[in-house]
């Protein structure tokens, strides 16, 4: 896919060609941004920074691809120090992810492992600490999304699986993060538009996506004490590995982010600068919210 200067005033619904995939071109799950055909825009050649997080400490969880990988990118051109986290299976993209960071000048590390297991998001959290000092910001991004039809075809597996990695992953890093965050620091969860538009065969997912949206409304009343805000970004359709790995079914995968008001689906380089907002102190009169970023699919 080729990039574009995302700087430049231009029609929103041509900036990015319709990405036509070939239905389950990755299985299983999770996919990879290596091979995603065509290939997304996370802003590795346009995305610009001004030092908005100059000296912050970052760890973002799904870092590796997708809208994961544009924040960690957008971050490390603003000048924050990133370590980002990863299922082992997806090396390739967590390396070349950290190779985006290093080339902005500054710290990055990846860590490997399943955060739907609450002993290993202990274990991110004091390594994250361990070498960062500290957490200002904290991106709760990695996410399971598996389309199936029937409701008698969704095992109790994957909807336990579902919510342990959207939700219950979310519970406990935070819960061990929070300690090591200092006044001004920020939360920001990836929840979505199926948080408040679900889509059949998505019954586990927007479930989790609806529960996350609750989550940030609640958790930021909570830490707002601690002088810590809490937000939330819900992406609509966007091109990433989730969506060709069995995100969606293979007949929506052709037409993918089509029916939006814009006509099509987001790239990861679209949705960064949304996270950048809600981390740096530019937001700060803003907490318990969600921003859209969804193609005209708004939010209620």
């Amino acid at each position: 896919m080729k990039h574009h200067d995302q700087y430049r005033m231009q029609d929103p619904r041509t900036q990015y060609a319709i990405p036509h995939a070939k239905p389950d071109s990755q299985q299983p799950e999770p996919g990879l941004d290596s091979i995603l055909k065509p290939r997304a825009d996370h802003g590795e050649s346009s995305y610009r920074g001004a030092q908005r997080l100059a000296g912050r400490k970052a760890l973002i969880t799904g870092g590796d691809s997708g809208i994961g990988r544009a924040v960690a990118i957008a971050f490390a051109r603003e000048g924050a120090d990133v370590v980002i986290t990863y299922l082992p299976s997806e090396e390739v993209d967590a390396k070349e992810t950290i190779k985006y960071i290093h080339d902005a000048e500054v710290k990055g590390f990846a860590i490997p492992g399943d955060i739907s297991d609450e002993s290993f998001c202990k274990t991110l959290v004091a390594q994250a600490c361990e070498k960062l000092g500290h957490i200002d910001i904290l991106v709760n991004n990695a996410g399971k999304q598996q389309f199936v039809e029937e409701l008698e075809d969704i095992t109790t597996e994957q909807f336990q699986k579902t919510f342990a990695t959207n939700v219950f992953a979310m519970f406990w890093i935070t819960k061990a993060a929070v300690p090591h965050m200092p006044a001004g620091a920020s939360i920001i969860n990836t929840t979505s538009i199926q948080s408040y538009q679900p889509s059949a065969g998505l019954l586990d997912y927007a479930s989790t996506k609806g529960a996350i949206t609750a989550f940030t409304k609640s958790l930021a009343k909570m830490l707002i004490a601690k002088a810590i805000r809490v937000n939330a970004v819900a992406p609509g359709p966007i091109w990433t590995p989730l969506q060709q790995s069995g995100g969606q079914s293979p007949e929506k995968l052709e037409h993918f982010g089509e029916k939006t008001p814009i006509g099509r689906p987001g790239q990861p380089a679209e949705v960064a600068p949304a996270f950048v907002f809600l981390a740096s102190q530019e937001s700060s009169y803003i907490t318990a919210e969600v921003i859209g970023v969804t193609g005209g699919q708004h939010l209620p």
